[in-house]
């Protein structure tokens, strides 16, 4: 899971940076709130973790950005020394899913985390991805469109299964690139341009003008469950 971590004391970022990455996490660090909402508007995060009092724009109003401008779902944990029920009252209305007063500790932290991340993308756990008229056996890779099997390559199911497990959210190049091709395929978009040509035109009606595999231009792509007809 991609998250992003808004902290800007060094060595609270540096220990919140490893347990989350040893934790298994690719991990994108922040020390201001212009930075973190610059890029939470040009990369998609599955869990954003904010401090509060951090430089220019506060982690309250971070989150107040994300739920207007970015996602109403995406998990938003809290991780900061103000402790007063006002502020925890605060974040909590506004939009925060958790909330936890340093110092924290490991083993509890990445509990939270998981909960979380469970609650916010059950789909992860799903063996079969169904959006009409398309099923996606994960266990089996295997997909159907109308009962019928698509006969896709394996680079064309991993892309697939990947934008259906995150169906209706925009990832971007970088994040396809380093699932589908691994961490040194991310300066190679004409990797992505070609498979997503492909798997267009096994996928789709009209190649030309997509209604489930969409383009958002510059960011990434999404995938489309309930499409314009």
């Amino acid at each position: 899971m991609r998250i992003a971590i808004l902290e800007d004391d060094p060595d609270q970022l540096a220990l919140l940076r490893r347990w989350i990455t040893d934790d298994g996490h690719d991990v994108h660090a922040y020390v201001s709130g212009r930075e973190a909402m610059k890029m939470a508007g040009r990369e998609s995060f599955d869990l954003f973790m904010l401090d509060w009092q951090v430089p220019d724009v506060t982690g309250a109003e971070v989150l107040m950005w994300v739920r207007a401008n970015v996602s109403k779902s995406v998990p938003v944990l809290f991780v900061t020394v103000r402790d007063s029920e006002q502020d925890i009252v605060f974040a909590l209305e506004h939009g925060a899913d958790d909330y936890m007063v340093k110092p924290v500790r490991r083993q509890e932290l990445l509990a939270r985390v998981h909960a979380l991340l469970r609650r916010a993308y059950p789909s992860e756990e799903k063996k079969l991805l169904a959006f009409p008229p398309f099923e996606i056996d994960t266990q089996r890779n295997e997909v159907r469109k109308d009962g019928a099997r698509v006969d896709l390559t394996p680079k064309e199911f991993e892309l697939l299964s990947l934008l259906a497990r995150n169906a209706d959210r925009v990832l971007t190049h970088r994040t396809i690139l380093k699932a589908v091709w691994g961490p040194n395929a991310v300066d190679q978009p004409e990797h992505l341009w070609v498979l997503m040509g492909q798997l267009r035109k096994k996928i789709e009606e009209d190649p030309a003008s997509p209604r489930y595999l969409i383009s958002e231009p510059w960011v990434g792509y999404r995938l489309a469950t309930d499409p314009a007809p």
